[in-house]
This record gives C-alpha cells, sequence and structure tokens, in this order.
C-alpha cells in the first residue's frame, strides 16, 4: 500500500482491529495510544478498508504504558497524574456511539511514583516505576492481579537500573535500562519473592544510545527495540530490529554485546525519529508502529519491517500530541 494513501486513510476518518465476534461487532487488529499531554487515549480499527481513527478525554492528564483487554473490553493504563492504574470499560459501545469521553471503571491503590510503562500477562499486570525525587530515587517493577473489579498489589521489587520499557513473553520478562544501551532480562519473573531482584541476563546493544521502547513478537522470533538518543534532540533517534532473537541471546554472554551485524537498523532524517519511546509490531503485515514524543511534538509512525539497515522513511506519519506509547491488538 502506498505512503500517501496510508497517510490519507489515517488522517481522514473520525477517529484502528478483525472480528473475534461478529455478533458484537469486535474488532481484533486496533491500535492503541496513550498521550501524557493532551488527556487522550486514541483507538484505531485498522480491520477496516480505511482504518478509523477516535480519540477519548479521560480524567488522567499524562498517562503511559496503554494495553487493552479484549476479553473484559477495557483500556488499562498508568496513570502518571494520579499514580494508579487506570481501567476504562465499554470500549467497543463507545466507538459505535462516537463517544468523545470515557469513564473510569476502577483503579489501583497508589503504590508508585512516576509510571513508565505497563505489561500484561494473563491476569499479571507489571508497572515500572522510574526513579526521581518523590520516590527517593527507586526503581522498581510491581506486580498487579486484575480482576473483575480492580488491582490487587501482589509484589514489589526493586531493581537496580533506571526503568523505562518491560514487555512480558509468559513469564519472561524483557526490560530496558534508560541511559544506556543495555537490555535485561528476568526468567521466571513471577516466582521472585518481594524485594530486590537481579536479572537473568543483562546485555548491551552495540551502538544503540539511550534505549526506551521494546517489543518481542515470539511469532517470528524478532526483538524490536527505540532509541531515543539525546532527550533534546528530535532527529537522532532509532528503530533497531534483531532478527532470530533468541538464538542470538542465547550467544551472547551475561554482560556481553550484541554486535552490529546482528542488528538492521532505522536512523537518520527521513525517519523522523527522535525521541521514539514506545514501539510495537505487526506480525501479520509486518508493519512496525512507534510512539515519536518529541518530533513535531509527537507523532505515530508506520514502518515497514526493514530488510537492511538504512534510513528509512516512514510509510505513515499521524500527528498525536503527546503520544507516550502505543500497543497493538492483533489475533
Amino acid at each position: 500500500m502506498k505512503t500517501n494513501f496510508l497517510i490519507a486513510a489515517l488522517v481522514s476518518v473520525s477517529f484502528f482491529s478483525c472480528s473475534d465476534d461478529d455478533s458484537k461487532g469486535k474488532s481484533d487488529f486496533k491500535l492503541f495510544t496513550s498521550s501524557n499531554t493532551s488527556g487522550k487515549v486514541t483507538v484505531s480499527d485498522l480491520s477496516l478498508t480505511t482504518p478509523s481513527v477516535m480519540s477519548f478525554t479521560i480524567p488522567s492528564m499524562d498517562t503511559d504504558g496503554v494495553f487493552y483487554d479484549n476479553e473484559s473490553d477495557e483500556i488499562i493504563l498508568a496513570s502518571r497524574t494520579n499514580n494508579v492504574l487506570e481501567a476504562y470499560g465499554n470500549i467497543e459501545e463507545a466507538m459505535m456511539n462516537a463517544s468523545t469521553s470515557l469513564s473510569l471503571s476502577y483503579a489501583s491503590t497508589s503504590n508508585f511514583n512516576n509510571p513508565r510503562e505497563v505489561a500484561v500477562s494473563g491476569d499479571k499486570v507489571v508497572v515500572t516505576q522510574d526513579q526521581n525525587a518523590a520516590n527517593s530515587n527507586t526503581n522498581k517493577l510491581l506486580v498487579y492481579q486484575k480482576t473483575a473489579t480492580g488491582f490487587t498489589l501482589l509484589n514489589d521489587y526493586t531493581v537496580n537500573f533506571k526503568n523505562w520499557g518491560i514487555f512480558l513473553n509468559g513469564n519472561t520478562l524483557y526490560a530496558t535500562a534508560d541511559l544506556t544501551g543495555d537490555i535485561v532480562v528476568f526468567e521466571n519473573f513471577f516466582s521472585n519473592a518481594n524485594g530486590p531482584i537481579t536479572p537473568t541476563k543483562r546485555f548491551t546493544v552495540e551502538g544503540l544510545v539511550r534505549t526506551h521502547g521494546i517489543f518481542f513478537s515470539a511469532k517470528d522470533n524478532r526483538m524490536i527495540l527505540t532509541d531515543v538518543g539525546a532527550a533534546t534532540s528530535d532527529s537522532d533517534g532509532g528503530l533497531i530490529v534483531i532478527n532470530n532473537f533468541t538464538s542470538v541471546l542465547s550467544a551472547t554472554a551475561n554482560l556481553g554485546t550484541i554486535p552490529l551485524s546482528s542488528q538492521v537498523r532505522v536512523y537518520g532524517p527521513n525517519s523522523s525519529l527522535g525521541n521514539p519511546v514506545d514501539v510495537t509490531y505487526d506480525y501479520k503485515t509486518e508493519n512496525i508502529y512507534v510512539a515519536e514524543r518529541l518530533n513535531g511534538g509527537g507523532k505515530l509512525l508506520t514502518f515497514a519491517l526493514p530488510t537492511a539497515t538504512a534510513d528509512a522513511n516512514p510509510s505513515a506519519s499521524r500527528m498525536e500530541a503527546g503520544i507516550s506509547s502505543v500497543y497493538l491488538l492483533r489475533k
């Protein structure tokens, strides 16, 4: 599909998911984004011939780590405004009725300050706490159990690296170590007792300046990372793809380095990548969706899966003020 058509499709309709239950009108190919400046979450239905985009106002102005539970039809996110997990329900109904806002269904207690990401496996929801003065410069991973009516705190872990992105693959948690080019791996993550926990493995990605976004596709064994570079630059960011990831990881020693030769990289002015803070990927279309926070004040960028290192143009770009996270529902 050509770039101009994609851009027009994304921008032209109101406000991106194939049907797992046609009788209920559900779509299972949707993209969700959050913002830390607009007080909105955006849902894009990608199952439509002309994708639709709909934004909803929510009570929290500053949010991160968006996730969608298709079974309960709820958006889950970390509120940096209130320092709680929040759930917003009846998303399908809100889309059908062209609603402009969502009501809070329930929230967790406030057990963290300065959250950066959310990852979900089954009924477990993990939240990162990034260090700042208000939390005594403590980096944490907190585990909640989601029920039909709330979130219950199960575990409170401290870690010795600055938090940002996380991704759960079953009982394995991958995390980015902010201010570095390092990735950490926790195997049997949910088996840890409360308190300080140590990664199973930590490794450096050669050439990665400052890691933020992380996504692992088990379907095609592909790890995708983002590099925000210098926080004040809107043009030095990048996208890194590591194919055959589990084999590459096994061949990399603890505290070792994944070399440039094992990476496919997108960097350069044509990419519009400056501060790409989050990333997700569709293994069927092989499209990569990036939350670019700084360039233009915030953009949702779409890239075709790169096959060679280059300065690639996004196949689609949509302005989205303060975009902070992105999540794809794909069945």
